[in-house]
């Protein structure tokens, strides 16, 4: 089978054999391979080239004033690179859809020339970007195109793009939902309107006078720029109030939107501004680099992702940072509290864990099993988080987005970063102290509910699970770390999940709807209807995230078994759990291999658990306050300097004159409490 390949001439070639002549044709051809071969010789032989040859050159300007004759750029200015849905999924199914299959569009457009010539604009963007600019200008010259931002219908076409922009901001930003978002505003003129008011000022002048142009002096154009930095201001702020209300995703998306049309309203009016005559030749340029610039970014996914869902985890990481403080001791009060918590935990999951083994025998379906063991964990976490007790697993979700909010709100200095590593050590043993109550508890919790039950129905239930229990704590005959990591990975969901009810509840006034029903006020009495607003506010973001985690942790199993995959979960308080009933099971009489193998896989258990789920919420927390990651790599050094010095501050309530300090830290970090809006 032959296959043909595209001669690729020169750049000389490709025009003596197209612009020799004065050529009629309105075909994207030989565009098309001028630019394929340009990029591939000096651009300084382009330009003696063209001065060598002024007839050619001549040739090739009419060509090109030719094929853009009559064709509107607008779509280029106005769509590219703008959000046009306004929710998240739909822009992205949209955005994914026209990479793999892009939209059939208008073919007497800019948009569509740009399209069929340039298969990848940010490359010629690049291209065009890396010449002497001074270069670039000749090439603007010899083609006669330096003057472009002059031409009456770019001027049109340029204001047009304005006036869309303008009338779709108003659209989004008069909704009621974003006007909510920004209450400051309320007593000040929408500077939105006042926009719109300058554009139809602007509009008159050209239309009184088709040759009229803005200065950098007009007083229209000063208007415009402060309007649009009122509007821009507005956005900010309603972003900024995101922490205190809430934010949806339709809402989230409208700023977005807003944003970006504004900024487009920027660059346009900047191409449309000339203060001297080298500002022609410059606009002419600028309006050829953002046409491509905007075309190069039209359907680009990761910055979709990025944008949107940036402040969304903002403020799902904002809401857990809140729960993380709970998390952190100071004082050995505190310690000694959060021991005897992560203690009393311990005996609750010990007794969960040993009904885990006996409904492991119960008679039923895969599915049956899961709706049992997801009720068996999600009971156990939900209870432990209502009597005020702890999960060791549970804290890493919260304290890293505390940690990132510590960092994002404090001033970035030498103190701050010791100040800083201070505060790790607290968080440290704090996870510490409330592992080894877990565990601990744990183990004896398991090993007195086997125990009476033997006692109780004169039967070791351990002991015909004992091999498999062992089995499954054995991380060199059973994928015991796997599975601990996928656990992890359900910490981070969790931590998500409470974020994301807080956010909620913030944004839809939760709390206050519980308080002000009229129903619950007529029946229940005002009192307790406050009562339930503030238990639901308390307590609600736990509950959902401590059931969803029972959930996922109760049907990894059984799922994995129905789809014939060799995965589960293992959750080292569980583990501990399993351990003692093994042992018991065994009488206590095994080798030293079991039993050291065992233990040291139970406490990796622990380790892979807390690591992952750490870890992603670290990345979560740090990408949603955009912390710089050279500021990283100087608080992980002060962090292990202060390690060094002080070793036993990372296990044990050992005063410091930082205590202050850090204290400071974590209370400036605590979320703002919603006014009324």
């Amino acid at each position: 089978m032959a296959f043909e390949f595209r001669h690729k001439e020169s750049f000389s070639t490709v025009l003596i054999k197209y612009f020799s002549f004065k050529n009629e044709t309105k075909s994207f051809e030989p565009l098309t391979e001028i630019l394929r071969s340009v990029r591939k010789i000096n651009f300084q032989e382009v330009l003696a080239f063209l001065h060598e040859n002024e007839e050619i050159t001549d040739n090739f300007s009419y060509y090109l004033k030719n094929l853009f004759d009559g064709k509107p750029f607008n779509l280029s200015l106005t769509e590219a690179n703008i959000l046009s849905e306004n929710a998240f999924y739909p822009e992205l199914k949209k955005r994914i859809l026209d990479k793999l299959l892009p939209n059939v569009e208008n073919e007497d457009t800019v948009w569509y020339l740009v399209d069929s010539v340039s298969v990848r604009p940010k490359a010629d963007l690049e291209f065009f970007k890396s010449l002497d600019q001074d270069s670039f200008s000749e090439l603007f010259r010899l083609l006669k195109i330096d003057e472009l931002s002059l031409k009456k219908s770019v001027k049109r076409e340029l204001l047009f793009s304005l006036n869309i922009l303008s009338w779709r901001i108003i659209g989004n930003a008069l909704d009621v939902q974003v006007v909510n978002m920004a209450p400051e505003y309320r007593d000040f003129d929408n500077p939105f309107v006042a926009l719109q008011n300058e554009i139809d000022l602007l509009n008159e002048s050209y239309k009184e006078d088709p040759d009229f142009f803005l200065t950098s002096k007009s007083v229209n154009y000063k208007q415009i720029r402060i309007y649009m930095k009122q509007c821009f201001d507005f956005v900010s702020l309603a972003f900024k109030n995101s922490s205190k209300y809430g934010i949806s995703g339709k809402i989230n998306q409208a700023l977005l939107k807003t944003r970006q049309q504004l900024q487009r309203m920027s660059d346009i009016l900047s191409m449309m501004v000339f203060d001297s005559e080298e500002d022609v030749i410059k606009n002419s340029k600028k309006l050829i680099f953002k046409i491509l610039e905007y075309k190069s970014h039209k359907n680009n996914l990761r910055e979709l992702i990025l944008d949107s869902t940036t402040l969304k985890s903002h403020l799902i990481t904002n809401h857990t940072a809140e729960t993380g403080t709970h998390y952190i001791t100071s004082s050995r009060k505190e310690y000694l509290k959060l021991l005897w918590k992560a203690s009393a935990g311990g005996i609750i999951i010990g007794a969960c864990s040993i009904l885990k083994i006996l409904y492991s025998d119960l008679p039923s379906s895969e599915f049956g099993h899961a709706v049992i063991y997801s009720l068996n964990y999600a009971m156990c976490f939900v209870v432990i988080y209502l009597m005020g007790y702890t999960i060791a697993t549970k804290q890493p979700a919260m304290t890293a987005a505390t940690m990132a909010k510590v960092l994002s709100d404090g001033k970035n200095t030498k103190k701050n970063y010791v100040d800083f590593a201070h505060f790790v050590s607290k968080l440290f043993r704090s996870q510490f102290i409330a592992f080894v109550g877990n565990v601990f508890v744990t183990f004896a919790a398991a090993l007195a509910v086997i125990y009476g039950l033997d006692v109780l129905f004169n039967y070791n239930y351990g002991y015909e699970k004992a091999d498999m229990l062992f089995h499954n704590i054995n991380m060199f005959e059973s994928k015991a770390l796997l599975h601990a990591s996928i656990a992890g990975v359900f910490l981070f969901f969790s931590g998500i999940i409470s974020g994301n009810v807080g956010n909620s509840s913030v944004f839809y006034q939760i709390p206050k709807r519980i308080a002000k029903n009229p129903l619950l006020n007529y029946f229940l009495g005002e009192r307790v209807s406050r009562n339930l607003s503030e238990y639901y506010a308390r307590n609600c973001s736990g509950i959902v995230s401590n059931f969803w985690f029972g959930v996922f942790l109760g049907v990894t199993g059984p799922v994995g078994k129905f789809l014939g995959l060799d995965i589960d979960i293992r959750h080292i308080t569980f583990s501990t759990g399993n351990f003692a009933a093994a042992l018991y099971g065994k009488d206590f009489n095994v080798d030293y291999y079991t039993f050291w193998i065992s233990l040291i896989t139970v406490g990796l258990i622990g380790f892979f658990n807390f690591a992952v789920s750490f870890a992603l919420s670290m990345i979560l927390a740090f990408r949603s306050r955009q912390i710089n990651s050279d500021e990283l790599k100087e608080i992980y050094r002060e962090i292990i300097r202060y390690f060094m010095k002080n070793p036993f501050r990372f296990f044990l309530p050992i005063r410091s004159t930082l205590d202050g300090s850090g204290r400071k830290m974590v209370e400036n970090t605590v979320v703002t409490k919603p006014e009324d809006r």
